[in-house]
Parts: structure tokens; sequence; C-alpha cells
């Protein structure tokens, strides 16, 4: 039974909860997005594999996931990028935030989400049971097919991408309130 860490609304450990458990209840709990970038400035996303347990089927970031109680967030997004898409590559923390939405199969999702980058040009390999298939896509083309047809990304991925373009500096990115 995986584990994941409730926390506060400053990331404060309170506990832990079956993960399952915790998305049925959408109780508070520590997360990570992690964004690719390649040397020419594309992101690397993944479409989820039509069996997980929620979103499945949708774009998202190259991995998300949550920590083991004890692991530390940035050694567990390195973990899971590594056993997701064949990626090892330093990663730099951008930002956290906190969100709470409903998702399929009557969950819901309450993360404070620590999201981290890395920029690769290394070979992906995903783990088929995780990964549908992948892409590296221009932010330019990202938007604009996010616009046309947002109920094909992951809602977390769709509320992180513009705060991670306005730190990145990639043009077009909205300007944040409080950035």
């Amino acid at each position: 039974m995986v584990q994941v860490i409730l926390v506060d609304e400053q990331d404060g450990e309170v506990g832990t909860a079956e993960k399952l458990s915790a998305h049925r209840e959408g109780r508070l709990h520590r997360a990570f997005s992690v964004l690719v970038v390649s040397p020419q400035g594309q992101l690397l996303l993944q479409r989820r594999h039509p069996a997980k347990y929620h979103s499945g089927g949708l774009w998202t970031n190259a991995c998300d996931g949550h920590p083991l109680p004890g692991e530390p967030t940035a050694d567990a997004a390195r973990r899971r990028l590594r056993e997701e898409m064949g990626l090892d590559c330093p990663l730099e923390w951008l930002f956290a935030f906190t969100y709470k939405v409903a998702l399929d199969h009557d969950l819901m999702e309450h993360e404070y989400d620590h999201v981290f980058l890395c920029t690769s040009a290394g070979q992906i390999v995903p783990d088929p049971a995780e990964v549908a298939e992948w892409a590296w896509v221009s932010p330019a083309d990202l938007q604009r097919r996010m616009q046309e047809r947002p109920e094909e990304y992951a809602v977390w991925f769709r509320l992180l991408l513009p705060r991670a373009l306005a730190r990145l500096g990639i043009p077009g990115a909205p300007v944040l309130d409080g950035e």
C-alpha cells in the first residue's frame, strides 16, 4: 500500500495516508511535477497510460508523482523521472503551488506541488505501463494546442504551465501577479 505525505498549507508534514484514500478524501498531500526542456527549448510531454487510476490518456509534463514518507521531494522526483521516462538529470527547483480540483473516477487532487526543471537531450526510454506516448513540443505550439483542446491535458499541467513558462522567461508566457 503506497503512502503519501499529508501536509499543511505551508508544506509542513502532518502525517501519512494511503494514496488512493488521500485522493478519494481530497486530503492535502505533497507532490512533485518535473518539466524537462531540451537544449533547443522544447518541452518533453507524456501522454499518461489510459489505465492510470486517474487522468488516463491525458497529456502532461514529463513526470509527476509523490515522495514516499521519509524521502526528500527532489530525490523522489529524480527517481520517478528515471522510472517513467528513463532519464536521469540534475533537477532545479522552480516553485511550489497548492491546488484542489476534482478528477475522474470520483477522485480529488489536493496537492502541494513542487515543480522541478531539468535540461536534457538524453534518450527517452519510457515505461510502457506509465506512458502511452511522448513528444517534444515547442512552448508556442503547446500553448496553442492547450487553448484549442484543454480537455486533452491533465488539470495540474494546465495550472502549472503558465507559471513555469513565466519563470523560465519564455516569450508569450503570461505575466502572473506576485511572480
